[in-house]
């Protein structure tokens, strides 16, 4: 019989892994944001405006640091030890084809007496 991954107790290790996800994204988006901002600068003519883009880019670099130093406390993210940070990638590719393959709707759907039902 296959397991019920919809039921909490099959979902051990799950919480860390998707806050590790979501820092990963939020890291990714922070850099595309530097990214972004660096470019938008380049094309600023007018004095207020460059100061205002520049202003956002300082802040966007430090919400890079934060985050990156945050994943690199909790052991999310090794970017001075290449070897760890490469068993990391392979940890977080195993789990996503895990997560791939799962059996996510089971045939029977019924949660009759799984969770506290109303009396009609």
């Amino acid at each position: 019989m296959n397991e019920d991954f919809l039921d909490p107790k099959n979902s051990e290790d799950m919480p860390e892994l998707a806050d590790s996800m979501t820092a990963m994204d939020f890291l990714m988006t922070a850099k595309t944001g530097v990214r972004n901002y660096a470019i938008a600068l380049t094309e600023m003519v007018s004095p207020p405006v460059r100061a205002t883009v520049l202003n956002q880019l300082e802040e966007a670099i430090t919400m890079y640091d934060r985050i990156s130093d945050l994943m690199m406390k909790k052991g999310w993210l090794q970017p001075y030890q290449l070897s760890e940070q490469a068993a990391l990638d392979i940890k977080s590719a195993q789990a996503t084809l895990a997560i791939a393959g799962l059996t996510l709707f089971p045939e029977d759907t019924s949660r009759l007496g799984t969770f506290t039902t109303a009396v009609k």
